[in-house]
């Protein structure tokens, strides 16, 4: 039987959301809106989902296009009356709308026997952090999230197209990418009722 302190079960919230982003030649801070839900299993502990949409479309950066991040895990730490601490961690995705670029040979031949083919690119990525919570009333909670994004990047190879020193004529010249995994600090702020 729940305690008459605990937390109503259920939360929905919306979310404004600041990711960092490397792009070439420097790093940004990309700006999302999301939701998030959250259900509690007690005072202490709750299991969440959210997701948010990054909608500036970047042309340079190490993953171009929009970018969109899915996360769900668990939460847990103190609440205290008006307010609460509490860690979390919530693995994901992170897709980029034109995170893949690639130059493939085109069968038809011609002048310039080579096609561009651009795809979207979706990676693991793990939201680590802290979660501070305020609560004004019963059913209102404020909430600020700070924390590490940590995104896997799985290992690929592309081609170039380049020009032959001999012949001078375009050729393609495969570059395999090997695997890494980049630490993104994300900021979340937002406000949400519970039932």
């Amino acid at each position: 039987m729940a305690q008459a302190d605990d937390p109503p079960r259920y939360e929905v919230g919306v979310e404004f959301s600041a990711l960092h982003r490397g792009e070439f030649g420097g790093d940004a801070m990309e700006a999302g809106i999301g939701g998030r839900f959250t259900f509690n299993l007690n005072k202490n502990v709750a299991l969440e989902a959210a997701g948010y949409f990054f909608p500036r479309r970047c042309l340079s950066c190490e993953r171009n296009g929009t970018m969109s991040q899915g996360v769900g895990g668990v939460k847990a730490g103190k609440r205290f009356e008006k307010w609460g601490i509490l860690g979390k961690a919530r693995p994901g995705v992170l897709s980029f709308s034109q995170g893949s670029f690639n130059v493939l040979p085109f069968g038809g031949g011609g002048t310039f026997p080579f096609t561009f083919e651009v795809k979207r690119s979706t990676h693991f990525a793990a939201d680590l952090g802290a979660v501070l919570e305020f609560y004004p009333t019963r059913r209102i909670v404020t909430r600020f999230d700070v924390g590490d994004t940590v995104i896997h990047y799985a290992r690929r190879t592309t081609n170039f197209l380049t020009a032959d020193p001999v012949t001078g004529l375009p050729v393609l010249v495969p570059f395999t990418f090997p695997a890494r995994t980049t630490h993104n600090f994300q900021f979340t702020a937002g406000v949400g009722f519970r039932f």
